[in-house]
């Protein structure tokens, strides 16, 4: 008996004192939104991904900037670098967001940042910097994100690199060789490859056809992501030539696969249109010409790097391709089987092209007008526009918190 009741006092005594397990805390609510960079201020817009595209709020991606300037007025080699940029790509203005994308947690946005040679972190509520990447040489600029959201690649366009980093910790997994100046990357195989895309030299006058020789060299690079070892080599001069297009640039710019990955659309230098890549057998199997914008002028010397059209998206269901008709201020949505394009619609020198959150539009950035437009890949018509900042270039969708509000300015 007086065991028993020791036994019941313990048990009293442990019931008292035993921690409860602490409950499972519910995962914050996430909403879809889409960021615009706005390169020339050096801020992102944060916008509704749908509908009215509303915006929800403005970051400051250059909380930094005055550090990184005087880094930079401090190097002779450093200053020329970024002074070339401005007067080059930069238009006469720095170069400060080029692309972003959001951490799988939706708490930081990663921004390479082309002046800066860098890639930063930064983080949505406090608008801090968490982590900096430096790039090897002297410019960063496009990125891609892998299907996971776990890692970025970003091309290092000086010194013909693509680095791949951890995107919550900025630590580099891996990096490898390219082409003159890499551009575009895209994941492909459910992020087991990349590919980059080099569009050579793009910041001279040498722009006449026969000059295409000082470009240097230009080549589609397909890694392993696993190893970094480079898997394929795509020279496009090749192809083109037998496709009886002797007359374009090999320089790929955007460029975006069919859903299966069967067939990749590509825009190349000085070109207003498109073409279609069958990756199977290894050759170009359409060219599309689009419309020419009769204001347009001639004279290659004044198209942005060496653009006529640049931005590319496609439609969920992989049946139309939006097209920025960069130089011929217009974007429009061709049709991929008949390649007929649709309405043309006046855009000020569009210089991106992705999906809404729903898949029902395409969103151009204008970036001589500072706003963004909806097209609707069903009809080819505008359906919304807002204003943004100071020359929008990449838009991208990602997901934060739904509590989301901007940082204090």
């Amino acid at each position: 008996m007086r065991h028993t009741r020791a036994s019941l006092v313990i048990a009293t005594l442990l019931s008292v004192f035993v921690v409860a397990p602490a409950p499972v805390l519910a995962a914050p609510a996430m909403q879809q939104v889409m960021f615009v960079g706005n390169n020339w201020d050096g801020t992102v817009d944060v916008i509704r991904p749908t509908g009215t595209y509303a915006k929800l709020g403005r970051l400051n991606v250059v909380p930094d900037r005055s550090q990184r300037l005087w880094e930079i007025y401090l190097n002779p080699i450093r200053l020329a670098f970024y002074l070339g940029i401005q007067q080059g790509p930069g238009e006469g203005h720095d170069q400060l967001v080029d692309d972003m994308y959001a951490t799988p947690d939706g708490t930081a946005l990663v921004v390479s940042r082309p002046s800066f040679a860098d890639v930063v972190s930064i983080d949505l509520r406090t608008g801090a910097l968490r982590w900096r990447f430096p790039v090897s040489g002297y410019r960063s600029d496009h990125m891609a994100v892998s299907p996971d959201g776990t890692r970025v690649a970003v091309s290092a366009s000086t010194s013909n690199t693509v680095h791949i980093l951890n995107i919550n910790t900025g630590a580099q997994l891996g990096s490898f060789a390219t082409g003159d100046k890499p551009h575009e990357n895209v994941f492909t195989g459910g992020g087991r490859y990349l590919w980059n895309m080099s569009i050579g030299e793009v910041n001279t006058d040498l722009d006449d056809p026969w000059l295409d020789f000082t470009k240097g060299d230009r080549r589609i690079t397909v890694a392993d992501t696993t190893t970094f070892q480079v898997a394929r080599v795509i020279d496009m001069r090749n192809r083109l030539d037998a496709a009886g297009r002797s007359d374009l640039s090999d320089a790929v710019r955007p460029a975006v696969f069919t859903p299966d990955e069967s067939k990749l659309y590509f825009q190349v230098s000085f070109f207003n249109g498109f073409a279609e890549y069958d990756v199977a057998t290894d050759r170009i199997t359409r060219v599309k010409t689009l419309p020419k914008n009769p204001a347009t002028s001639e004279d290659r010397t004044t198209w942005v790097n060496d653009s006529r059209h640049h931005g590319l998206s496609m439609s969920p269901d992989g049946t139309k391709v939006c097209v920025a008709g960069t130089m011929d201020d217009y974007a429009t949505v061709v049709d991929r089987t008949t390649l007929q394009e649709g309405p043309l619609v006046t855009a000020s020198k569009p210089y991106w092209a992705t999906v809404s959150g729903d898949g029902r539009d395409c969103v151009i950035s204008e970036s001589g007008s500072d706003r963004v437009t909806a097209i609707s890949f069903a009809t080819g018509q505008r359906v919304a526009t807002v204003a943004v900042g100071d020359h929008p270039q990449r838009v991208r969708i990602g997901r934060i918190p739904a509590t989301w509000t901007a940082p204090a300015a």
